[in-house]
């Protein structure tokens, strides 16, 4: 029989069972496979609360597909600001056909 349930909205701390959940494991199938889970990566629980981290489940999740989510998981730069000195430098120069 599948197991039926209704993962929080949004994103959180969440106790083990539904962490478990989360991979689509019973919370003692989750148990057991930890320690395996733990030595491939996947996020350990908050030292002061037991929860786990959905949005470092989810990550952990779509970093063992690369192919399908490596855009998703690097984060890009910010662009960097511009001197608006250089800016209007620049278009000056090319109004008058320097650059």
């Amino acid at each position: 029989m599948a197991l039926r349930f209704t993962l929080p909205a949004g994103t959180g701390d969440v106790p083990p069972i539904t962490a478990a959940r989360r991979l689509g494991l019973t919370l003692d199938a989750f148990l057991e496979k930890l320690p395996l889970l733990l030595e491939h990566g996947f996020p350990p629980p908050d030292p002061i609360t037991g929860n786990y981290d959905l949005d470092a489940i989810d990550r952990w999740r779509r970093r063992r597909h690369p192919l399908l989510f490596g855009d998703q998981l690097t984060p890009r730069p910010a662009p960097a600001a511009r001197d608006a000195k250089d800016v209007v430098a620049e278009r000056i120069a090319r109004l008058r056909g320097d650059g």
